[in-house]
């Protein structure tokens, strides 16, 4: 593994220059280059040796590694020049490439959400054999009823900053609401948040639903919210912070609920970024987490094997456990 996973990011010039050079050779090449390129591999790929173990949900099996989408489409929760490098790298190929190289590792989950060219990406990686279980993320535009028709997905999770915005504004009713119509589509209904208090809540409620997805980091607090947190203090960047001591908060509503949840952005949406503290947090995810929870992880593996990095850290600590 790389001692950094973010080494283009050392300066402005170093990521201007890793750009401008984006080649289309496949991740092969990439993280082993040659005097010659290597030939697009044939897909489906071949089972790699480590796969990643899996966990009952619903009436399937998925990886507790879940493959993230937020790098595919820049979504980086980072800053404007890695979203950016995030869009340029990501093209069609790579996205349908990098889907089946995170299969060959057994990753066979996918957290899907509707953006942008995501289902023609989607209907390509499929045309070339590909096949993973879809958990879509549900944004306020999207209409559920024709997501579950054109893709028919495994579960439909309301998208969190939907939740955290409602939760704020004192509106939680209308997505309760909205589980109700999920329910009626037949598919398994989740709850995504970045606030832990509105696990508790939900849960103290008894919402008709099967599975929460949770952000360790709090990223969604309101500007009093940052004032009561830091004791008057106010950022000049208030977005997209990450507090070192909220993991624990979410990991503690994750435990304590007896339904299914996914952890994510375990890496700090990259700001983990060393080997060892990669394997860490990865450690500390799934001692905090319960034996029938998962993790989402969007990757970047721009020349470096980043998936299989993370399959193989996974599975020792998921095997050894």
């Amino acid at each position: 593994m790389s001692n950094t996973r973010r080494e283009f990011l050392q300066s402005s010039a170093a990521l201007a220059i890793g750009m401008m050079g984006a080649s289309t050779t496949n991740l092969a090449a990439e993280a082993a280059p040659g005097p010659q390129a290597t030939p697009p591999a044939a897909l489906p790929l071949p089972t790699a040796p480590v796969q990643v173990p899996k966990m009952k949900f619903g009436n399937v099996e998925v990886s507790r590694l879940v493959m993230g989408v937020n790098p595919m489409y820049g979504f980086c929760h980072y800053n404007n020049n890695f979203s950016g490098a995030m869009r340029e790298w990501y093209t069609q190929d790579r996205v349908c490439e990098v889907l089946h190289r995170a299969k060959s590792f057994g990753i066979n989950a996918f957290n899907y959400v509707h953006v942008e060219r995501a289902q023609n990406d989607w209907t390509r990686f499929q045309a070339e054999g590909g096949d993973m279980h879809l958990i879509m993320q549900v944004m306020g535009r999207d209409d559920e009823a024709a997501l579950v028709r054109d893709f028919k997905p495994l579960a439909l999770q309301r998208r969190g900053e939907e939740i955290d915005k409602a939760f704020q504004t004192g509106t939680l009713a209308s997505e309760r609401e909205w589980c109700k119509r999920a329910r009626d589509l037949g598919v398994l209904v989740g709850v995504g948040t970045h606030k832990p208090e509105v696990i508790d809540l939900v849960e103290s409620q008894g919402w008709d639903i099967d599975f929460y997805s949770g952000c360790v980091y709090n990223r969604t607090r309101t500007e009093a919210e940052w004032r009561q947190t830091l004791g008057g203090e106010m950022m000049e960047m208030p977005h997209d912070i990450y507090m070192q001591s909220d993991p624990a908060r979410m990991y503690k509503a994750i435990r304590q609920t007896s339904k299914t949840c996914f952890a994510f952005k375990i890496l700090a949406a990259g700001r983990i970024d060393s080997a060892t503290a990669v394997e860490q947090a990865f450690r500390t995810a799934f001692a905090s987490i319960k034996p029938h929870d998962g993790v989402y992880v969007g990757m970047f593996p721009r020349g470096k094997d980043e998936i299989r990095e993370n399959a193989e850290i996974v599975h020792s600590i998921l095997t050894a456990a």
